[in-house]
């Protein structure tokens, strides 16, 4: 496999911070406990005109990951830089499909948490019953379980369910957020998470469920905004960098 350094001289700047922001992605998606070992998948759009993409390295844990070991490809899901790693076509089918189909679409990032699982198997969804949900709920769509994405055909189901929203629920399945930046899709994916966290645990407790007006989750995201001071995963970004740094470096190698 090529060095880090050799890598880093065949790319621009761009896409080298690109590589590392998203292997740092793919490490905190592992240390907030919401990989499934080798699967699933985050993606990112290389900056530059030609439609090339930033992807695991099928086999790697998400907590091996570095910016040298990202595989580069088409949106057909073929290797366009050489690589000792292949790709999960199951993964790239999903992921190919929203980048292809929106401009915006810089990174996806799918999970298959037990919380986001659990969830997706619940017919009403995500419910209205914290804060967390609410700005989910502000850009949420869904889209109903056809097995292991393996087929073309799905595609256009799957693009138009996700319509120009920035949550997607995949039924029975886990979850998608989508977003112009990586640590936009780290956010909006901790916020998903964090609100199937909370709707299981308060589902167990067995009381009755406090739901939260219509009107409050329409000004959701305007009070999102207001929070961030527009910065949204980029604010956080820079701390999440540090925590990391801290408790498993060497993913910018």
């Amino acid at each position: 496999m090529s060095t880090n350094s050799q890598i880093q001289q065949q790319v621009s700047k761009e896409e080298w911070q690109q590589r590392v922001d998203l292997a740092a992605c793919y490490r905190l998606v592992a240390q907030f406990g919401w990989d499934d070992l080798i699967f699933t998948h985050i993606s990112a759009r290389v900056p530059g005109p030609e439609h090339h993409f930033l992807i695991n390295p099928y086999g790697m844990l998400f907590e091996e990951i570095t910016a040298s070991s990202l595989v580069k490809v088409d949106l057909q899901g073929n290797k366009v830089m050489d690589s000792d790693f292949d790709i999960n076509p199951a993964g790239f089918t999903i992921h190919s499909a929203i980048h292809a189909a929106r401009d915006d679409a810089k990174c996806v990032l799918h999970t298959h948490s037990i919380n986001g699982v659990a969830v997706s198997a619940q017919k009403e969804g995500v419910l209205p019953i914290s804060q967390q949900s609410i700005f989910v709920l502000a850009s949420l769509a869904y889209h109903d379980y056809e097995g292991v994405a393996l087929r073309d055909d799905e595609k256009p189901r799957l693009v138009d369910d996700i319509g120009d929203k920035l949550f997607l629920m995949l039924r029975n399945h886990g979850l998608l957020t989508v977003s112009e930046s990586i640590a936009d899709a780290f956010l909006y994916m901790y916020l998903f998470e964090a609100a199937c966290m909370i709707q299981v645990r308060a589902q167990s407790g067995g009381g009755e469920l406090l739901p939260i007006a219509p009107q409050i989750i329409d000004t959701a995201m305007a009070q999102a905004q207001a929070v961030t001071r527009q910065a949204g995963g980029a604010l956080a970004w820079p701390a999440l960098l540090r925590r990391l740094d801290r408790k498993n470096p060497g993913y910018d190698q």
